[in-house]
């Protein structure tokens, strides 16, 4: 194998990675029955003129499975927490109690399990469509080596390369996909 035509593994490798960490937090954001507070994680609170993450203006804890409190640090900005948890579309009415906000996760009925099932499905394809397009890219980088100079033996080892790195992420995407799916019909 000639030298002058290295393929950036490592870049491809980072890019899907990449894509894999944003399947996991757009998972994560899924409710499934259980109390987690990653699922606070994409709610933006306006506060002090800008867009803040809950987590940065009070804290966060699970005391029980059915159970998320928000302990506001600023009394100023209870209001606006409970505000945008209503708006954030979780389907969680917050409870006040000062500067405490409880978040007390409903159980999910059946319609509503195989909805987020099929959410998850397209978040996992959205997942799949970025690591296809990752190897596109990755092929197309093959084809202009190969166009350059690089040898048919090379050619065929860096496609066999990136194909099998392909198919270890959708692997992984799919095993990942049915946890959550598992988790999430489970009662």
């Amino acid at each position: 194998m000639s030298e002058e035509f290295e393929l950036d593994v490592d870049d491809l490798t980072r890019r899907m990675d990449g894509a894999m960490s944003a399947l996991k937090s757009e998972f994560a954001s899924l409710r499934t029955g259980r109390a987690s507070s990653s699922m606070l994680d994409p709610i933006m609170v306006e506060a002090y003129g800008q867009k803040t993450p809950i987590n940065q203006v009070g804290t966060v804890n699970v005391p029980e499975p059915r159970m998320v409190t928000i302990n506001v640090w600023d009394k100023s900005l209870v209001e606006l927490v409970d505000k945008a948890i209503r708006e954030s579309g979780l389907g969680i009415n917050p409870q006040m109690n000062g500067t405490l906000i409880m978040l007390p996760i409903p159980e999910l009925n059946e319609e509503r399990r195989k909805e987020l099932s099929k959410v998850a499905a397209q978040y996992a394809e959205q997942a799949r469509i970025s690591i296809r397009n990752i190897r596109k890219d990755g092929m197309d980088q093959v084809k202009k080596y190969k166009s350059d100079g690089m040898s048919e033996d090379d050619q065929k080892f860096w496609e066999s390369e990136v194909q099998e790195m392909t198919d270890d992420y959708v692997k992984r995407i799919d095993s990942f996909l049915n946890t959550k799916q598992d988790e999430i019909m489970q009662v």
